[in-house]
């Protein structure tokens, strides 16, 4: 009997668990079926927005504006990050990323509203065609450049290697417009913008931006001053507003050791999660490092600076980061336009979450450009009405400016990285 009774009793269990799982899995879908009709709802009434348009617009608007302007507006709206790619946007995108590009290789500017050169690349074609910076150009392939857009100048003067284009340059110092026709070839750019020694076998390098090469860039520009007896480096990555996350990983990984938590990403879904650390296969020695940041360094370079600062692998001087913590992935569309989507956000290996706070330094130190002023006596001489000589000429070192000693334009927070790094290695030597 009671065997019976307690059959009887496993059996209600069963049922009840089982009707309790099927009426959640009843609620489960029917929720599943809600929100997919509240998503057709809406969908119908943008359709029914762009149908009043098309037919009541003051004059004809071509469909495609329409859904790319309701694209833009919908991805605008989820944060400062996520934007609508028309198919030409991402296409320049990708070019970026990659670092390589058919163009004529110049730097621009828009100097009181006119298209001026920076500078041309040395050995591109601009370069080759005689382009100098300063030149001001006024038409390209004879179109007048009046209140041109640089990126639209930028669209006009990129294209296949090998087509050509004639621009129209005005050259102030020679008082004359000059054409010069230039051949388009590849251009590549290199995200390292400078790589010297500076005094005491300090190294100094300056990365610009995390393309697809970075890292190669960097192994480079590292063998290169240890080659010449670099024994501490200042990595300087102000104003680098970041790029590839793939990059930044195999940037920091130059600096710390095997299986160092670099950055983890938390998604949505658990499944989505990952971690990121050094594999350890290209490690340089473990000297001095300083890394120098500001406002301007975002993303990428904040992952960077707070792998290095969590790890205490080096000194983070400047003044606070950006605070970008977040990961776009960019999702392509069928007629190759695309979506930037926030898809995750980054964590430092302490566990920091970096949007809108940013990465403080170990260092603080504000950014004043160094400006060399003249000894006051010799303001004194200069205004007197003497014909006078020195005895003799002064100590060569004492003529020569900190930035002509470096080639590079000294600033407050490069001067106290350089004094901060010379007193780490003379420390060193005292403790051994």
């Amino acid at each position: 009997m009671k065997r019976k009774i307690l059959i009887l009793t496993s059996l209600v269990c069963v049922l009840l668990a089982t009707s309790l799982a099927i009426g959640g899995y009843e609620q489960a879908k029917k929720e599943k079926e809600k929100a997919k009709e509240d998503i057709y709802s809406q969908v119908e009434l943008l359709a029914h927005a762009i149908s009043i348009i098309k037919q009541e617009y003051v004059s004809a608007v071509d469909a495609k504006k329409l859904v790319y302007g309701g694209l833009s507006g919908m991805l605008g709206s989820l944060d400062d990050f996520s934007s609508f790619l028309e198919p030409e946007e991402h296409k320049e995108m990708k070019v970026e990323a990659k670092g390589e590009f058919g163009g004529i290789g110049i730097e621009l500017a828009l100097r009181e509203g006119v298209l001026t050169v920076i500078a041309p690349m040395d050995g591109t074609p601009a370069d080759k065609a005689g382009m100098m910076a300063g030149d001001k150009i006024v038409k390209i392939d004879g179109v007048v450049t009046r209140d041109i857009k640089i990126d639209d100048a930028i669209k006009k003067m990129r294209g296949d290697p090998g087509t050509a284009l004639t621009l129209t340059v005005w050259r102030e110092k020679e008082g004359r417009i000059i054409d010069l026709p230039i051949k388009r070839d590849i251009i590549k750019l290199k995200s390292i913008k400078t790589a010297q020694l500076l005094e005491d076998k300090v190294g100094y390098i300056k990365l610009i931006e995390f393309q697809e090469k970075s890292h190669q860039d960097l192994e480079e520009a590292l063998k290169k001053l240890e080659a010449q007896g670099m024994d501490a480096l200042i990595f300087d990555l102000r104003n680098n507003p970041g790029g590839l996350l793939d990059a930044a990983v195999g940037v920091a990984e130059k600096f710390l050791p095997k299986e160092t938590l670099i950055v983890s990403i938390k998604s949505r879904t658990e499944d989505q999660n990952l971690i990121f650390r050094s594999d350890g296969r290209s490690t340089h020695p473990n000297y001095p490092l300083i890394i120098l940041v500001n406002g301007g360094s975002a993303s990428a370079s904040e992952i960077v600076a707070g792998a290095v600062q969590d790890n205490k692998r080096g000194i983070i001087l400047g003044t606070k980061t950006f605070g970008k913590g977040s990961v776009q992935t960019v999702i392509p569309l069928k007629d190759d336009s695309a979506l930037r989507l926030t898809t995750a956000t980054y964590y430092t290996p302490s566990g920091r979450m970096i949007s809108h706070q940013g990465i403080i330094p170990d260092v603080a130190v504000e950014r004043e450009d160094v400006v060399t002023k003249p000894d006051e006596k010799d303001k004194l001489f200069d205004n007197l009405d003497i014909d006078e000589k020195p005895m003799k000429e002064p100590p060569q070192d004492a003529k020569i400016k900190p930035e002509e000693k470096t080639g590079l334009k000294m600033d407050t927070q490069l001067l106290r990285a350089l004094d901060l790094i010379k007193a780490i290695k003379v420390y060193k030597t005292i403790k051994t």
